[in-house]
């Protein structure tokens, strides 16, 4: 690293702006978080505390006579007419209100304090994003029913003696429980073959006596030592880079960048593997849930045991159990989506973030905030390493990298010598599909040789369901969503038409509601499931399968049917962008891009990079075994220099002209954006106060506001929707110029809501 400990230009991750992107009073906070806070005795009575709902700073609560909490303590206080949760913050507090006139906290919760680096987090991701403090710390109490301690597990204990009557099944419970180790009932009667009805009655006659146990964790401790490395060459080199940030124990930041199927997974697994042998904790960030099973078995075969799971698909009894034994440490490794970011670690040593460039690791709901750039903030503020994972990198990573703010670590080779696909692009102008269809005969005859050879193919579509849009051919009526701008979906599988931003659905009509003509509903363009039409209707005897992500069945079934590809259980596999994502398919040995030219038909400035990134993981599915594999793109654009640099592998030349693209547009990481979003029930109300926002902005060098516009999507559930974007150099004070705009813009009244959005990464 090149940057001091002291120096926020560290964070250029954060569109490339660190340095001034802050009013003075929050660098002044970024300072505060680096000294160590004078020792100091909770003399007094009155404290702060910061309570999950969208206040601007922590309530003033006292503290009754013989309770004692300290920053850090979970609490209950009341709030209104509620008793909510909060959590006793930093500061004295300086109201300068009698306690005695306050209300008092009502309960502490039998927890561990969120640590001084967690609450220091919470206030850093508040002041950059400009959110609420208390929604930021909401996200790190999300499970409330975790903060007492979980009740202890009636267990028994063999004491001796001998029953009235010994049968061969009492003699076995007797024999295996006689080394005086606690038993709980179904676990012995298990581990003696006998029914509970056995136990019982040794219990009665006074064989066992009845104790007490902790409940059990979650998942097993993994051991380092489990399984031996295997790396070798780069590999190995790679795995040795890393390891001399993770045995400094202190902040760096280690991008690797590794072709798909190079082994970074191994790689970074030594670097956990040596974080928990230095007796700290582990976060591995992935991007897609139906990543996490294949992982949880490859992380489970190096160490011996899984990593405990944090999503959102997560039973509300095993979130409780892994908040609180995160909190607690009995928890080693956490594997999750992006809010598991907010997990309040006991003593966390290590952030890996898997798939480091995924568009998923944005939220954009509440608080906006990418879960990739504040892994890398916790780092810095916790002073341990952060292991960034991808085999297309981020721009913004990138050019971190070239800059020496990150160490960039490259795998130019996959692992075993297996080599990359033969790539070649497939000039749809020249060689058309037949009428009706969608695919190109040269497609058509690939596929063909690669199921007669008992190998596995790959169409990709990044487009759900069975048509974007469905039309009549009488009257030319189009099926809109009536809450959206948006068309209808259909999902012919589910017999649906779908809005896929709102969720409205209905049932796909047999006539025209605008002229109520029968059987003249046309599905225009494709989805997967009109390309599973027209391969069925090619390959009849070929096992097909279509994954998407509203797969019927859900994630379980989701995961069913990737392990049933694993195994060579599908000849013809067509999906969404859920397929470009660190699965590993050993017969896979062509991958088809139906359209290439799609994720690059819209206005967002990252749509090049996309497309590379995606059109780049996806192929990377064929051949990762070694066997010799091919990927075919259809586009009606050969000579577009996205396509020129997918199927020449050279990334370097197209992240060169990427970079030098942004550097001239003054676009992050060059620059710094901030997206302002006005919406409301009347498209007058939005527009009305999205133009008194503009008119407030203040004058500043380096920093301009574009619009208000009406948002490419500009009606979603019902609210009409107008957007603001901010512009400003690298070094600009974005934070304090929207501070200064919002404070001189119109109040929010009525159905109107602003939301705020740093480093933008949706334009729609």
């Amino acid at each position: 690293m090149t940057t001091s400990s002291g120096n926020p230009g560290f964070l250029f991750c954060l569109s490339g702006a660190w340095s001034g992107a802050m009013s003075k009073d929050s660098s002044d906070l970024f300072g505060a978080l680096f000294e160590a806070a004078p020792a100091k005795s909770m003399m007094s009575r009155t404290v702060p505390v910061l309570v999950p709902m969208p206040a601007p700073r922590a309530y003033s609560y006292a503290v009754p006579e013989g309770l004692a909490v300290e920053p850090g303590s979970v609490v209950q206080v009341p709030l209104g007419p509620r008793q909510v949760i909060g959590v006793v913050w930093d500061g004295e507090d300086d109201g300068g209100v009698d306690p005695k006139k306050l209300r008092p906290i009502s309960h502490v919760f039998d927890c561990p304090p969120l640590g001084k680096h967690m609450r220091d987090f919470i206030d850093w991701v508040a002041a950059y994003t400009l959110s609420p403090p208390g929604l930021v710390a909401r996200m790190a109490l999300r499970a409330p029913a975790a903060f007492d301690p979980e009740p202890m597990i009636e267990g028994l204990r063999f004491i001796g003696g001998q029953p009235e009557r010994l049968t061969p099944a009492r003699a076995k419970v007797m024999e295996i429980a006689a080394d005086g180790l606690s038993w709980t009932r179904t676990g012995l009667a298990h581990a003696a073959g006998v029914s509970t009805s056995v136990i019982d009655g040794l219990i009665a006659q006074g064989i066992f006596e009845t104790i007490f146990l902790p409940p059990p964790p979650v998942v097993a401790k993994p051991d380092p030592e489990f399984t031996a490395s295997r790396l070798q060459g780069p590999q190995k080199d790679a795995a040795d880079e890393i390891l001399a940030d993770v045995r400094k124990g202190e902040f760096a930041v280690s991008l690797i960048d590794g072709v798909t199927g190079s082994g970074k997974t191994e790689v970074y697994f030594e670097a956990i593997a040596e974080t928990l042998r230095r007796g700290k904790q582990v976060l591995i960030l992935l991007p897609e849930i139906a990543l996490t099973a294949s992982f949880l078995e490859r992380f489970q075969d190096r160490f011996g045991a899984k990593p405990a799971e944090w999503h959102s698909d997560l039973a509300p009894r095993m979130r409780e159990k892994v908040w609180r034994q995160a909190v607690t440490g009995e928890v080693r490794v956490v594997a999750g989506a992006r809010s598991a970011l907010f997990l309040p670690f006991e003593d966390l040593g290590l952030i890996i973030v898997d798939e480091e460039h995924d568009p998923a690791y944005k939220q954009e709901d509440r608080v906006y905030y990418n879960a990739r750039d504040m892994a890398v903030v916790r780092g810095r503020i916790g002073d341990f390493p952060v292991v960034l994972v991808s085999a297309t990198p981020s721009v913004e990573s990138q050019v971190n990298g070239q800059s020496g703010r990150y160490t960039t670590i490259h795998l130019p080779t996959r692992f075993g010598d297996a080599a990359l696909p033969d790539l070649h692009l497939i000039d749809m102008r020249r060689h058309a599909p037949e009428r009706g269809g969608f695919l190109s005969p040269v497609m058509i005859r690939a596929i063909g040789k690669t199921v007669a050879k008992g190998e596995q193919a790959l169409l990709f579509l990044n487009r759900r369901g069975y048509a974007p849009l469905t039309l009549c051919r009488v009257c030319g009526h189009r099926f809109q969503c009536p809450q959206c701008s948006s068309w209808l979906v259909e999902h012919r599988f589910r017999n649906q038409i779908q809005c896929h931003q709102c969720g409205y659905a209905e049932r796909t009509p047999e006539a025209c509601p605008e002229c109520g003509t029968l059987d003249h509903l046309v599905a225009c363009g494709p989805g997967v499931e009109r390309i599973a039409e027209e391969v069925e209707r090619h390959f009849p005897e070929a096992r097909t399968i279509v994954l998407s992500s509203d797969i019927m069945g859900g994630v379980k079934r989701l995961r069913l049917e990737l392990d049933a590809i694993a195994k060579g259980e599908a000849d013809i596999v067509i999906g969404t962008q859920l397929v470009a994502k660190g699965h590993n398919f050993p017969l896979m040995t062509l991958v088809g891009i139906v359209d290439a030219d799609l994720g690059l038909a819209n206005g967002d400035p990252r749509a090049a990079e996309r497309t590379f990134q995606l059109l780049s993981q996806v192929t990377g599915r064929a051949g990762r075994t070694g066997l010799k594999s091919h990927g075919l793109l259809q586009t009606y654009q050969p000579q577009h220099p996205v396509m020129q640099a997918i199927v020449s592998g050279d990334a370097s030349a197209f992240y060169e002209r990427e970079i030098s693209e942004r550097e001239r547009a003054i676009l992050p990481p060059f620059g710094r954006l901030a997206s302002i979003i006005v919406s409301a029930d009347t498209r007058q109300d939005a527009e009305t106060h999205a133009r008194g926002m503009r008119n407030a902005a203040p004058q500043v060098s380096g920093i301009s506001v574009l619009g208000p516009a009406e948002a490419p999507i500009a009606l979603v559930r019902g609210r009409h929707r107008f957007r603001l974007l901010v512009h400003g150099r690298r070094n600009s004070d974005m934070q304090g110029f929207l501070r200064a705009m919002l404070a001189q813009s119109p109040k929010e009244r009525g159905s109107v809501q602003v939301q705020l959005d740093i480093d933008p990464q949706s334009f729609l």
